[in-house]
């Protein structure tokens, strides 16, 4: 299923971010640069990540920036799903597109040196 730029923002961005307490057009036009980024580079059919997160910056938002923030790390596991989460949490971020859009966020927050590399932002 894909979603237009104006559902992606309307019914997943600015909800996850108002979760989050983190209400913000600017922090939503980044992440809708970064999977607007991601869908340009993922030009197959297959299945691919709403935003351009791979397993190992996931490891890095949870060992160096969320183990840190223990509320947030629970809003944002609050996200994901009971079991999956712990099988495998990196489906997560293909699977759960507001677990996706949290994570993208949390990388956000803690490397605001990142934004330089996001057209436009």
């Amino acid at each position: 299923m894909k979603l237009t730029p104006q559902e992606l923002r309307d019914t997943i961005i600015r909800p996850t971010l108002k979760y989050l307490d983190s209400e913000s057009v600017g922090v939503e036009n980044f992440l809708m640069a970064l999977a607007q980024m991601r869908q340009q580079q993922h030009t197959d059919d297959n299945v691919c990540p709403l935003y351009p997160i791979d397993s190992a910056m996931h490891r890095v938002v949870w060992d160096q920036h969320l183990a840190y923030d223990p509320d947030r790390a629970s809003l944002i596991r609050g996200l994901a799903s009971q079991r999956q989460f712990l099988v495998d949490p990196d489906t997560e971020l293909t699977t759960n597109l507001a677990y996706a859009t949290a994570i993208a966020w949390a990388s956000y927050v803690a490397y605001p040196n990142s934004r330089q590399t996001v057209p436009g932002t």
